[in-house]
């Protein structure tokens, strides 16, 4: 197979985006034909920080991913669900990787990401535990149809939809109506599905339809 006759000036094209504070390039024909190659083959994604900005993927794979720190646990059965670490401290560490520029804007999506604290209701005696759904987040880089969140992050959550029988779903999102889900009967089934996710990072949402996604 003949060389790819553009490899040389399209890798020269990602260090100078990885280069730019901002993830900009020169505006012109030649500069915009490598661009369109470059999404096309998703080694770059458009900036969630700044408008006019890409960034690359390999850069995006350097990222650290957010999750529940006792999730593992959790599914092994070793803890309780109300002792999974909070929505709102797995955010907080999220913002605090940011760069401080853009931690404001990020907390703008706190609501929107992380949802409102959940307060476990646990009664004894003669009334019944009552047992709230497990809704955990989690963030891994990638972008969507629109762009992530501060950072080019997507957010996701790990759902408990029902008890008996027990059903599960992942859904992660970008930061506005670009979504996908995952369905599995069981938490450990859920988790595995997770770290598949995690280990594919940085991807845009369509393509986790490889990994048995719905995109919604």
């Amino acid at each position: 197979m003949p060389a790819d006759p553009h490899a040389q000036f399209d890798e020269t094209v990602l260090e100078m985006i990885e280069r730019s504070p901002v993830g900009a390039v020169p505006h012109t024909p030649a500069y915009a034909d490598s661009l369109g190659r470059l999404y096309a083959k998703q080694k770059i994604y458009h900036d969630a920080d700044h408008k006019d900005g890409h960034v690359t993927a390999r850069s995006l794979a350097q990222l650290p991913h957010f999750q529940a720190e006792n999730l593992a646990a959790y599914a092994a059965g070793q803890i309780d669900s109300a002792e999974l670490e909070s929505n709102e401290s797995i955010f907080e560490r999220y913002v605090q990787s940011l760069h401080v520029d853009v931690r404001a804007k990020a907390m703008g999506f706190k609501l929107k990401a992380a949802g409102k604290p959940v307060h476990h209701r646990h009664k004894s005696g003669e009334h019944a535990v009552i047992h709230d759904p497990v809704h955990t987040l989690f963030l891994v880089p990638g972008t969507g149809p629109n762009r992530g969140l501060p950072g080019n992050y997507l957010h996701g959550s790990v759902l408990e939809l029902s008890v008996d029988p027990g059903a599960w779903s992942l859904h992660l999102h970008d930061s506005d109506d670009g979504a996908a889900v995952f369905d599995a009967p069981t938490l450990p089934e859920t988790v595995a599905k997770l770290l598949e996710v995690f280990e594919s990072a940085p991807f845009h949402l369509h393509e986790l339809e490889a990994l048995g996604f719905k995109l919604l």
